[in-house]
């Protein structure tokens, strides 16, 4: 059965701003609410159905090891953006997962293992780029978060994941729903008070002066192995030429 899932609001159309990043236009966008197939249909996709599928798999081969941790990531977000993220179908997907957390780590600490949900920072990544208002909202967080010295990106995000919760002696801090939170920073009060303000001002006319567009741009074109220096975008290219002899 195929299932394509969809990012809508749940009980009500949507309207907030949002950012063209390519345009650098900022303008409301409309999201109309979400029926019930379109909920089925994202939690079946981005919920927490794989995961489980997969460690039932290990299991079955024999493969996975006593004390073994397992962890997804997920993403809650600032009350901003909750209509079109944590309170919409991909928000039921989540809630999917956390679910699905909970019923593997006790499989799993049968065995001194353990399942994890680390809810992590707003970062630039293919999901986060199609949801429409995240875009602007991420442009204007690394803004802060830049100023502020305590930005991360993906790769600096998991290494303090791995180093400062999950390794050996580390402290896990779960929050009362048992989740990792790396999403402590982004959300201490004097970043999104400063987003939120920024939020208000922005238009397409400030918004490299108010938001880091640029920096989101530059992420988004790494996504897909371009924006790097020296490398001529213009050029024209010969899709069939002969690669390099390896003498």
């Amino acid at each position: 059965m195929t299932h394509k899932s969809t990012l809508k609001p749940i009980g009500a159309a949507f309207t907030n701003k949002t950012v063209d990043s390519d345009k650098g236009l900022v303008n409301e966008v409309t999201i109309e609410a979400a029926n019930d197939q379109d909920i089925a249909d994202t939690v079946a996709v981005m919920g927490g159905e794989d995961w489980e599928m997969w460690i039932d798999a290990l299991e079955r081969a024999g493969v996975l090891a006593d004390g073994a941790t397992t962890v997804a990531y997920s993403y809650i977000g600032p009350t901003l953006t909750w209509a079109i993220y944590r309170n919409g179908t991909i928000g039921k997907a989540k809630e999917d997962l956390e679910a699905t957390a909970s019923r593997l780590n006790a499989r799993l600490g049968a065995k001194g293992g353990r399942a994890l949900v680390s809810v992590n920072k707003a970062l630039v990544t293919q999901a986060s780029s199609a949801i429409p208002v995240v875009p602007l909202y991420i442009s204007l967080l690394y803004k802060v978060m830049k100023a502020d010295g305590s930005h991360e990106g993906c790769i600096e995000q998991i290494q303090r994941l791995f180093a400062a919760r999950l390794a050996n002696g580390a402290s896990l801090q779960l929050d009362e729903a048992g989740r990792v939170r790396l999403d402590d920073w982004e959300m201490r009060d004097r970043i999104q008070n400063a987003v939120a303000e920024l939020w208000l001002k922005v238009t397409s006319e400030n918004l490299s002066e108010l938001s880091d567009i640029a920096g989101y741009r530059a992420e988004f074109l790494k996504l897909f192995g371009f924006g790097l220096p020296g490398v001529d975008y213009e050029a024209d290219v010969d899709p069939l030429a002969p690669l390099p002899s390896a003498g």
